[in-house]
């Protein structure tokens, strides 16, 4: 059996897909910020996703929509510890911190989560050992580059790229003691890359798929749903919906979604088509 797992989680893969849900307790995030930045909100807000069929609560406290002005790890901090502490004690589901920074991971790690969202797309041998330390989950993802006019540059192609990122990234942690089975891998929809590119990647989810080892796909209400499908706010769960269900046909594992209970719906029949024998 193959497994995504780390201290208090431990996901077969291959069996089901899995929902991971979106708590953004942020004022300023590009779908929902404002909507759960009080720690009474947030935590009712994450005790419906859970009860809705979340199978990880994400938990950030920083945007990174394009254009955001980062916060030091100091203040993301200061944020997360308002929140993390009596999340963690009501929630019975995994919880993930949607963090860059070391310090931040070890603070959230250590008070209740069991899995680091890093979306920075390097191998930060401090994140790693926070990592390591607490044998917790790591999903990595692909960021993207650019050059100096901040036009998208793939020469061999946006999938070779994020391909040779996920060889590189799996070399280093295996190389720093991190197990296999703690890796999870995200294409990195929206980061670095432009719409043509978003597409190339989920068309192309099955070649980026490796073999025991778990694949993510972000992609909830993201601008690629609403540049295709022209619509904003919550209409954009609609499109959000078709494309997930692609990438599962291809091979995703997890999901990370703002719509826990309308994607378990939709993720059931998927699941019953596509990970179902006989």
């Amino acid at each position: 059996m193959e497994y995504f797992r780390g201290r208090n989680f431990a996901f077969p893969l291959n069996r089901k897909t899995y929902i991971m849900g979106i708590l953004n307790i942020t004022s300023n995030s590009f779908f929902d910020g404002g909507k759960w930045n009080t720690p009474p909100r947030a935590l009712e807000h994450a005790l419906q996703m859970e009860k809705d069929g979340a199978d990880i609560l994400d938990i950030g406290a920083q945007s990174t929509r394009p254009g955001h002005i980062p916060m030091t790890a100091e203040e993301e901090l200061n944020v997360l510890q308002n929140f993390l502490p009596q999340i963690a004690e009501k929630i019975r589901i995994p919880i993930s911190v949607d963090t860059f920074f070391p310090s931040v991971a070890d603070y959230a790690l250590s008070h209740g989560a069991s899995i680091v969202n890093d979306v920075s797309g390097v191998f930060n041998v401090d994140m790693a050992q926070a990592v390591k330390s607490y044998h917790a989950g790591w999903i990595v993802m692909h960021s993207g580059k650019s050059d100096a006019d901040n036009t998208v540059v793939y020469g061999k192609g946006v999938v070779e790229d994020v391909k040779a990122f996920f060889s590189e990234m799996y070399s280093q942690c295996l190389d720093f003691g991190i197990c296999a089975e703690q890796i999870c891998y995200d294409v990195g929809i929206g980061f670095g890359k432009d719409r043509i590119d978003d597409l190339e990647i989920l068309r192309h989810i099955a070649d980026l798929k490796q073999p025991r080892r778990a694949l993510m796909t972000a992609l909830s209400c993201k601008r690629i749903i609403a540049q295709h499908t022209g619509t904003d706010d919550d209409d954009r769960l609609y499109g959000t919906l078709s494309a997930n269900v692609l990438a599962i046909a291809g091979g995703t594992d997890f999901i990370r979604v703002h719509h826990v209970r309308e994607h378990r719906l939709a993720v059931g029949m998927a699941d019953a088509i596509i990970r179902t024998e006989g």
